[in-house]
């Protein structure tokens, strides 16, 4: 076994006496110490919290000078083993302050990180024990960063079966299970990082490596403790066994040392336990006379409030079936949202404030504890209540002063019991934020006896903040196949300007893979034929991008001018309308191109009038194939599904808004994440598809009178199998050649330069849209079914309504006529310009529900003609 402790400086011993200096090296104690008082050595300032029991049974601490800060002892009431090493930098028994548990832990993964290098922490799987390293679990495997963490638990979950068991010895409760939602967590070869708080006989690792290596055999483990506490006896048992199974074991801890015990500690204090639970007591290390506190009287108090804390969906309340780095970024982005939350029900004159987690429910607590203390003044300290039976003797030198019992309010599977509250009463609390997941907000929770009860005797007052119980949403009873023993797949973050696209980076986020070195243009005759034959998906290649003549720039330039200030006015109505109806703080999803510059311009009114700034990210969707599936995934792990904002350039006939909606029930069903809304957001709903929307009128945005030169000189995207894979996002090109004809800022400026404009006019529309029945007719979806039979078409997809669609089908397509609403006028000036570049008829028409409708050409190939029977030309 490869031993890697880091040496530290002074070593010695701790017992009744206080610290002798050794010989002994050994690790340095960490990142910091503390005590319920956040001093070293126990709530009285130098008296050691171990010196009681030391005192009494003869029990010394040896190791590394920090280790007494770490640990002090105290009496189980366990058949099995006399003391307790109680930690002061858990978060378990002792009140400490987040920061500094959370650090411990990440500061371990850290090195965790560091022993194996990126490539294999990439591999890695972090598997924390229940009860007591759940939090210390996840905070090492948010130190590696790259790995997905799970943790062992004592509760069964229908429907999800058994990846594995151990048995933990020295415990009051001994079987563990490990329950992953996806056994390819375990089955997979990279390291496994085991994760507990103390590693004394290393019974409970050894039992743990046993059981997996059996079925999950691998090459490498990492074993990671706050303290070694092996005895000499112990410390060559890894080796062995490391060597027996073939496999290389590491060692990772923040101190080491041993604990020395005399002959029958056991039995001396299982007869010092008796006597002081039988209310006899002895003289205590203070020369007062210690009392037992077995229940911690006191006066009940007001009823618990309960905060409602916004738990991203999707998004599990710990690992105990699994919990991925794209899950953890995503809270980490929710966390200040739900403290803030905690902060305002907080009383405003409290000053010290405990969060109390709940069991095996660690880490939730702790985040919200460390994001908690960033926010408020207060003194934040954070623990959580156990199953484990501890003897509690109120004095200086002992580490649990003072207990509260309660029965167990999560129906536990061995049956009801008593659970304990360690170092709370007593304390000087003015606020416990109790924190529990839903299984176990029970009845029994809120009984005359229950934990909250208990709490209020000895607070003024008592929150409960309620996480979600997370429910896999695929049950592994099935054993792993080779696609599920793979490791969860890292998705990589999104491209942004100048290195793709033209725009800003803070601009648009966008969720595709960059083609740009692939040839994908093909001549747009050759598309046309390919594509009505059934040879080709149009998203399988690009159109040779239109290069505009001077006649056609001088066309869009006009066009912007005279339409800005309406194309501002319209952004100002949706942008408001969607932070009035959907989000305050909405995530704006694009769906490239044609609703790209859409979103940049809400994401800049949201600037221009409430001064946020919105996060936008830009998507794939392809008719027929649906949206970008890892694209959601990354913004369901980065952001609540909730919050996000579809937005898009434009409604036709609304085949796109249907194509959304069946994509994100499919997403859901596949995927088990739920939330997102697949209603989009437009600047123009002329096909009366939507409720959210700028104007329903079709006039023309001057973005869609070219292609990439007012996208970012972003192509369409692009979903080929063989450019495409399974964990890949849909694909784009970035036409960096064209940059000397780029006006995609310059559009955007043109338009954002009419906010101001437009402010009061924005507000009177909006205030008349919110009062108004916006409900979709899809009067569009008819009257292209009605043309399409009209024309002898019969297919709804070659019909494009809308002055952007039109436009549409003459950049890229084979059109065969245009049809435009008799009278219409400056709004067309740039279609008939292509219309007649192309040969194209364009036909009045008296009654159109639209400003003008293209029609691809019905039967192309390349020989077909146009309606005036003259040859289709490009």
């Amino acid at each position: 076994m490869k031993n890697a402790v880091n040496d530290g400086g002074g070593a010695g011993v701790w017992s009744a006496t206080g610290f002798r200096p050794g010989t002994k090296a050994g690790a340095g104690a960490g990142p910091g110490t503390g005590s319920p008082s956040g001093t070293p050595g126990g709530a009285d300032g130098d008296i050691w919290s171990g010196c009681w029991v030391a005192e009494r049974l003869g029990v010394e601490l040896v190791g590394d000078e920090g280790l007494g800060e770490l640990l002090g002892l105290a009496l189980r009431r366990n058949p099995k083993r006399a003391h307790l090493l109680v930690s002061h930098v858990l978060g378990k028994h002792i009140p400490q302050s987040p920061a500094v548990v959370y650090g411990y832990g990440f500061a371990l993964g850290l090195r965790v990180r560091d022993l194996l290098g990126e490539d294999e922490a990439r591999r890695a799987v972090v598997l924390g024990y229940a009860e007591t390293a759940t939090g210390l679990g996840h905070s090492v495997a948010d130190g590696v960063g790259l790995a997905p963490c799970l943790h062992s638990t004592r509760r069964p979950v229908d429907g999800v079966a058994r990846a594995g068991g151990f048995e933990e010895s020295h415990s009051h409760a001994t079987s563990h299970l490990l329950l992953p939602e996806n056994p390819g967590l375990l089955a997979c070869d990279g390291p496994l990082v085991l994760v507990d708080d103390e590693f004394s006989t290393g019974n409970t690792v050894l039992n743990t490596i046993r059981d997996l290596h059996e079925r999950y055999p691998r090459d490498r483990y990492v074993i990671v403790a706050l303290v070694d506490m092996r005895s000499a006896a112990d410390l060559g048992r890894l080796d062995d066994f490391a060597r027996e199974i073939g496999a290389r074991v590491d060692l990772v801890t923040a101190a080491s040392g041993t604990v020395r015990l005399p002959e029958g500690v056991l039995e001396k204090g299982q007869a010092l336990v008796a006597r002081y639970e039988s209310g006899e007591g002895a003289a205590g290390s203070s020369g007062t006379d210690a009392q037992v506190v077995s229940e911690a009287q006191g006066a009940p108090g007001r009823p618990a409030l309960r905060v409602e804390l916004g738990w991203p969906a999707g998004i599990p309340d710990g690992g105990r079936h699994g919990f991925t780095p794209e899950h953890r970024v995503r809270l980490e982005g929710a966390l200040p949202a739900m403290a803030a939350r905690i902060a305002e029900a907080l009383p405003s004159d409290a000053r010290r404030v405990l969060v109390l987690g709940f069991e095996e429910l660690m880490y939730a607590p702790l985040r919200l504890g460390v994001a908690l203390e960033k926010l408020t003044d207060a003194e934040v300290r954070y623990s959580t209540t156990t199953r484990s039976p501890v003897l509690a003797v109120d004095d200086p030198g002992y580490a649990i002063r003072t207990r509260l019992v309660f029965p167990a309010h999560d129906n536990p599977a061995d049956g009801p019991g008593d659970r304990y509250a360690y170092n709370v009463a007593g304390a000087g609390f003015d606020a416990v934020v109790a924190v529990v997941d839903s299984t176990a907000d029970t009845p029994e929770l809120h009984a005359p006896d229950g934990l909250l009860a208990r709490l209020s005797a000895h607070t003024p007052s008592v929150l409960l903040a309620v996480v979600p119980s997370y429910a896999p949403a695929r049950p592994s009873a099935e054993p792993p196949t080779v696609s599920s023993t793979e490791r969860p797949f890292m998705l990589p973050e999104p491209l942004r300007g100048p290195e793709f696209s033209s725009y800003a980076p803070d601009e648009v986020g966008w969720l595709l893979q960059d083609l740009s070195d692939t040839k994908l243009e093909a001549p747009t005759e050759e598309r046309e034929e390919a594509i009505q034959s059934g040879g080709a998906h149009y998203a399988e290649s690009l159109p040779v991008e239109y290069q505009p003549s001077d006649a056609y720039q001088e066309l869009f330039h006009n066009a912007l001018a005279v339409s800005a200030t309406r194309i501002a006015q319209a952004v100002g109505v949706v942008t408001e309308t969607v932070l009035a109806e959907r989000s305050p703080r909405p995530v704006l999803v694009s769906l490239a191109r044609a609703g790209t510059p859409v979103g940049v311009l809400m994401r800049r009114w949201a600037q221009h009038r409430h001064g946020v700034d919105l996060p936008h990210y830009a998507v794939s969707i392809v008719r027929g194939r649906g949206i970008d599936a890892n694209a959601l995934r990354w913004l369901a792990a980065h952001h609540d599904p909730a919050d996000i904002v579809f937005v898009d350039g434009w409604t036709g006939k609304g085949a796109i808004t249907r194509e959304l909606a069946q994509a994100v029930e499919e997403f859901e069903a596949s995927d088990g994440i739920t939330g997102f809304d697949p209603e989009i957001a437009v600047l123009a709903d002329p096909g009366s598809c939507v409720r959210t929307y700028g104007t329903r009128e079709d006039f023309l945005i001057p973005s869609a009178c070219l292609n990439s030169t007012v996208s970012g000189l972003i192509s369409r995207t692009v979903l080929r199998a063989d450019l495409v894979g399974e964990h890949d996002y849909h694909g784009a090109k970035f036409y960096r050649e064209l940059a000397a004809s780029d006006v995609s800022v310059a559009f955007l400026d043109a338009v954002s330069d009419r906010f101001d404009a437009v402010d009061e006019g924005v507000d009177a529309q909006v205030k008349e849209l919110l009062s108004t029945d916006r409900s979709p007719t899809w009067e569009g979806w008819a009257a292209v079914e009605r043309i399409s039979e009209e024309y002898g078409i019969h297919d709804v997809n070659l019909v494009k309504p809308g002055v952007g669609e039109a436009t549409r089908v003459l950049l890229r397509r084979v059109p065969w006529k245009i049809l435009a609403r008799a009278g219409a006028g400056a709004d067309l000036d740039h279609v008939r310009l292509l219309a007649e570049q192309r040969g194209v008829p364009v036909e009045e028409v008296a009654e159109l529900p639209y400003t003008c409708v293209g029609l691809i050409h019905p039967k192309y190939t390349r020989g077909a003609t146009g309606a005036d029977g003259k040859a289709v030309t490009v």
